[in-house]
């Protein structure tokens, strides 16, 4: 973990608030573009939520892969945007931004979009300088939405999970999913070559998933119930093995013999003091323009933090958007600088990022 001290000046081309697969990306590219670069994230580990949530589920829909474990995707960035030595500062949280002065140190004013400024960030643990900003930052600090059902605490971590990070805690056991979405779906299909038995229960009768991931569930053994929610939890002996359930529709219950249960129905989640920034949030994203600026000159977001008309919440599409933020970037800071710099390929061939 790095700070920076204001009084020394220390001043990058980019900083990245978020270590993501977004951020680590962007990170990688500025790399390539010959930005000093840093990045900031509030958790202890780079990966955002693939590492902190979900290291061993499967993520499909990254070009390239036919399938990739969250770990090994995130292995892969970290490897890729550390070629080029970026600046890494973990947990702190970012809390205030400022405009402390033009890159030739005169005093600015954030009204015309040519200035190049430097931006003073403050964080719960040090002070960063930066003539750019790329807000990478996901859905925000997040936090799993919890079962109301009676006596759910007690069991949190230790029989009810809100996250997988190992499929061995499941091995040979009967496992209850709560959930009709993505990660309740995948989660299902990704578990079956450990556990005994997998039901899934969801509130309604269509899921909020692909397409494809719901009609390879519908090949396996898993016993999918619609219309049902989690009732209670059945305690026996000092550990959990069963759960009874309802039927919403007809108000019928059903007990089941349950020694897991997952629970993957959404999170909270929060810009944290990014929404008190002199930023146009939409619906708790920040958006953007055609070049993933915000309408604070050399202050970009992309991925799922940054919203546009059109937009999609993938992965790969915020890899495509950490390009465009980052290219433009350069351009503001050096404006001989071509945006589009060339193919991937040729970037070994740059100097100041003006092609040779």
């Amino acid at each position: 973990m790095s700070h920076v001290d204001a009084a020394a000046g220390d001043v990058f081309d980019l900083t990245i608030i978020g270590g993501g697969p977004v951020g680590l990306f962007a990170a990688y590219y500025a790399g390539m573009r010959h930005m000093r670069t840093k990045i900031i994230d509030c958790l202890e580990e780079l990966g955002g939520q693939l590492t902190a949530l979900y290291p061993e589920k499967y993520i499909f829909d990254v070009p390239g892969f036919p399938k990739v474990l969250a770990r090994d995707l995130v292995k892969s960035l970290v490897e890729q945007a550390m070629q080029y030595s970026p600046t890494i500062a973990l947990g702190e949280t970012v809390q205030t931004l400022e405009v402390i002065q033009k890159a030739d140190g005169g005093a600015v004013h954030p009204s015309s979009a040519t200035d190049v400024m430097v931006y003073k960030i403050v964080s719960n643990a040090g002070v960063h300088l930066t003539k750019t900003l790329l807000i990478c930052a996901g859905a925000g600090a997040f936090s799993p939405k919890k079962l109301t059902v009676p006596g759910a605490e007690k069991w949190e971590n230790n029989g009810v999970h809100y996250a997988v990070r190992k499929k061995a805690v499941f091995a040979d056991k009967d496992v209850l999913m709560v959930g009709g979405g993505d990660s309740a779906i995948d989660w299902a299909l990704n578990l079956q070559d450990v556990v005994r038995s997998i039901t899934l229960i969801h509130r309604r009768n269509v899921f909020r998933a692909h397409e494809d991931s719901v009609r390879k569930l519908l090949a396996t053994p898993t016993k999918i119930m619609t219309f049902c929610e989690l009732e209670g939890l059945i305690e026996k002996d000092g550990r959990l093995v069963g759960a009874d359930v309802i039927n919403n529709q007809t108000k019928e219950k059903h007990r089941l013999n349950v020694d897991e249960v997952v629970v993957q129905i959404g999170f909270n989640s929060s810009l944290g003091p990014i929404k008190h920034w002199p930023l146009e949030i939409e619906r708790g994203s920040i958006r953007v323009g055609q070049h993933m600026e915000t309408e604070l000159p050399g202050i970009f977001a992309a991925g799922d933090v940054a919203t546009f008309d059109g937009k999609l919440r993938l992965i790969a599409t915020g890899f495509g958007e950490a390009a465009v933020a980052v290219n433009y970037a350069k351009h503001l800071l050096d404006p001989h600088a071509k945006v589009f710099p060339g193919h991937s390929s040729e970037l070994g061939h740059q100097s100041s990022g003006v092609t040779i």
